[in-house]
């Protein structure tokens, strides 16, 4: 091969590699982990970074995923009300019957209401609703301490686009949302034992279940 076809076959190559080195999958390849929610603030992106690093992002979402595959995580109200009926309470037994089995996850309940009334009553009643919603999670057997502190969305966010009356915008949703604090991490070989014990606890009463990983005999 002569001289000059290898220099040609080299400056093509070079060519090659800086058109691969530009656009959007060249760009995200060499940014940090996290840089594409990345809309100007500074919060969300840094949290999202952390929990790429150590783990967590990828186990709270699929655990979040998993919660929301089993069991509803909706409950709806009455207009102006608070107050849990049989079908809410029916759904909330199968939430803590589930939530129960994780005892180092914590959970949030976001409160929501429809577009009828002002914004600042709706708030109260969406935080109500929240409220009502822990209330009966606790009476169920779950932690307090495991349910994150309440956040009501109002009518800021409806699941159907209406001013009007509508059920389906009068709700609770729970979620994953972090794990306990100063839990201890459960990688001694002991996490299939915790699951089993909540496991079958979730069969019995309340009062008889056990007190989460404190509970667990070394």
């Amino acid at each position: 091969m002569t001289l000059k076809i290898k220099t040609l076959m080299v400056g093509a190559s070079v060519l090659a590699l800086t058109a691969c080195g530009e656009g959007p999958a060249f760009d995200s390849f060499n940014s940090e982990a996290g840089a594409f929610i990345d809309e100007g603030g500074f919060g969300n992106p840094t949290m999202n970074n952390t929990q790429i690093h150590n783990g967590d992002l990828t186990f709270l979402a699929n655990l979040n995923q998993r919660f929301t595959s089993e069991v509803p995580t909706m409950v709806t109200f009455e207009f102006d009300e608070s107050t849990l009926d049989a079908d809410a309470q029916a759904i909330l037994r199968e939430q803590a019957d589930w939530i129960r089995q994780f005892p180092e996850i914590r959970f949030s309940v976001f409160g929501h209401t429809d577009a009828v009334g002002s914004n600042a009553y709706n708030q109260a009643l969406g935080q109500r609703r929240a409220n009502a919603v822990v209330n009966y999670l606790v009476s169920q057997g779950v932690n307090r301490a495991r349910l994150k502190a309440l956040v009501s969305f109002g009518e800021t966010r409806l699941a159907v686009s209406t001013d009007n009356r509508e059920r389906r915008n009068r709700r609770t949703v729970t979620e994953v949302s972090g794990v306990v604090e100063n839990a201890p991490m459960v990688l001694n070989g002991k996490y299939a034992q915790i699951i089993f014990r909540e496991y079958v606890g979730s069969a019995r009463a309340p009062s008889a279940l056990g007190g989460g990983l404190a509970a667990i005999s070394e």
